[in-house]
Formats: C-alpha cells, structure tokens, sequence
C-alpha cells in the first residue's frame, strides 16, 4: 500500500475554457496548460521526496500533463492506465455544458439514478467502479513508503472520491477539481484526504 497516492487533474484545454464537455474526447493542452503542468512538476521536485511511479489516463491532456511533471523529477516514464480516462458521455461528447443541463438535465439524472447513460455513454456507476479499481491497483503496487502521483480527469476524480470517501457515486458534485490541482489520497480502510484540490504552486 502506498504512504499516498497524489491526484493532479491535467492542464487546462480549450473545451476547458469554452465550457464544453470533452470527456472521452482526446485534446491537447493548452500553452497556459503547458505551463500548468510544468510549474506542477517543479513544484514536486522543490517539495516533494521522489515519487515511485507517475500514472496517466491515455488521454493526451493527462499523458502530456504527466511528462511534463516528470520532467522536473527524476526520469520516470509516465504509466498509460486505461482506467484513470475521463467520464465519456457517448453522443453528447462536446456538448455546453448548459446544453446538457437544458436539454438532457444530464447530471441531475445521473446522480440521482447511478445506472443512467446518456446513449453510447457510460454510468455513474460504471465510472466509479473503473475509477476505484484503477486506484486501488495502482496503491497495491506500491510499498507504504512510496509516493505516487496519478494525473486524471475532474469528473473521474471526483466520482472516485465519492465512491472511496463515502460510498456513493453521487457525492461526485461536492467535488471540483481545478486545472493542476494537487489532491493527496491515503487509501486504506478508512481512506482520507491530506488536502484537497490544491493550486498554490501554481
């Protein structure tokens, strides 16, 4: 078991900024997200002891976001984890997100009913259960005096942290995540929150 695990959410997109949901959809950061993500890994190597690994969804916005924070560290070749991708939504990918509160009232249903889909797209339920096996294999990996950082999505994160922390998917929406915000987990039988959605590097 890991002595931490720490969450980074990527650099900032352009669906970022214009408020479209990009979920599944594959991205680049960025210029102010390259930045982002290197003052991030700066900032692990002033204050921070030598991670053991660094894991990534495959989405390029993390993948990118991840080199660019071990960059500053001792060289660690990011970990591609197909579990860490972001919460996909089907045919309403790339949607405004008021759009989808409009027309589809998406994430009221979604919370309210785990199971629920948008057409193509996943449930709560099933991002929670990806997310909470992905973090847990990925502690089990490690000994208890290692550090490791997992660069993933905001809302895939914080359906694992409603998950691991309360047992309940739903919680996802008291949880939102900035652009290369560090988040530490210790998991265990009680998992537990050093700090939260930190951006003070930044």
């Amino acid at each position: 078991m890991a002595q931490s695990i720490t969450l980074v959410r990527h650099g900032v997109i352009a669906a970022n900024r214009s408020g479209h949901w990009h979920g599944s959809t594959d991205s680049p950061l960025l210029w102010r997200g390259r930045r982002q993500a290197k003052r991030t890994g700066r900032h692990f190597a002033k204050d921070y002891p030598q991670p053991a690994a660094i894991y990534t969804s495959p989405l390029q916005r993390c993948h990118n976001t991840a080199r660019f924070i071990s960059q500053s560290l001792t060289p660690l070749e990011p970990i591609v984890h197909q579990g860490l991708r972001e919460y996909g939504i089907g045919e309403w990918e790339g949607m405004p997100f008021k759009q989808l509160a409009q027309e589809h009232n998406f994430v009221n249903r979604a919370t309210k009913d785990l199971n629920y889909a948008p057409p193509q797209g996943e449930s709560l339920q099933e991002v929670a259960d990806r997310m909470e096996q992905a973090l847990l294999e990925i502690d089990a990996n490690h000994d208890a005096n290692e550090q490791v950082i997992v660069v993933s999505h905001g809302a895939a994160m914080a359906v694992a942290l409603g998950v691991l922390l309360h047992k309940d998917p739903a919680q996802w929406i008291d949880y939102h995540f900035h652009n290369c915000s560090r988040t530490q987990l210790v998991l265990g039988p009680s998992p537990y929150l050093n700090f939260f959605n930190d951006t003070g590097h930044l």
